[in-house]
């Protein structure tokens, strides 16, 4: 495990990882400074989204789509009370993918902005 990484993201969980160090592998010391710059203020935590997934239940189904960025999930989870609930569930359930997944993009968008 590179701990440079681990320094510069103590709270990233093991499969997130796993894949920045896949993208950074390649990056000078310069730019890995500036990725991790912009990565840190878009990424989301899992403990977050498992927050707003519990939000979810007591009024405000849909929070944490909002927060993946996917509007119109978060529109119709909304309108629909997280989809009569099961939405909002199978959510909590799979929170750590779902913030997996979302980070993953964020990263793609991040070395897009490195590479240029």
């Amino acid at each position: 495990m590179n701990q440079h990484l681990i320094q510069m993201f103590p709270d990233v969980e093991f499969e997130e990882l796993r894949i920045l160090e896949r993208y950074t592998a390649d990056l000078s010391e310069q730019q890995l400074m500036l990725f991790a710059q912009i990565y840190r203020n878009k990424r989301q935590t899992s403990q977050n989204i498992l927050i707003f997934c519990i939000v979810g239940f007591l009024g405000f189904a849909g929070l944490q789509r909002f927060f993946l960025k996917q509007i119109g999930m978060g529109i119709l989870y909304f309108l629909t009370f997280g989809l009569c609930l099961i939405g909002t569930i199978v959510d909590s359930i799979n929170y750590k993918q779902l913030t997996l997944e979302h980070n993953s993009k964020m990263m793609q968008e991040t070395m897009a902005l490195i590479r240029l």
